[in-house]
């Protein structure tokens, strides 16, 4: 018995790897999350003044900050909330994809 559940366990993992891997390096997902930045943050991370800009920042360092807001490490009004609705992949798929945006 024990031998069929590490056998559909290790299926089951290898079926949901490559969906994984999918939504972490397809351009098009990955731009859609970041889409949803844009009403505070701008077209893809061009803020207007007052706003922080996302283009052209370090990916370690977005990373890091996103995942601050989603563990409840770094204040926010709305970030906290927004950030806790992504895997931590996600967030990191997403600060890449600023990160490679040209700066204005």
């Amino acid at each position: 018995m024990s031998r069929v559940l590490v056998i559909s366990t290790l299926t089951a993992g290898l079926l949901a790897a490559p969906g994984l891997s999918l939504a972490q390096t397809d351009t098009l997902q990955v731009r859609s999350w970041a889409a949803g930045c844009a009403g505070c943050h701008g077209t893809n991370g061009q803020a207007q003044p007052g706003m922080p800009p996302l283009a052209g920042k370090n990916k370690a360092d977005l990373t890091e900050k996103l995942l601050a807001f989603k563990n409840g490490a770094a204040p926010s009004t709305v970030m906290q909330q927004l950030a806790k609705g992504y895997t931590d992949e996600q967030l990191a798929a997403i600060a890449g994809w600023f990160a490679a945006q040209p700066r204005r």
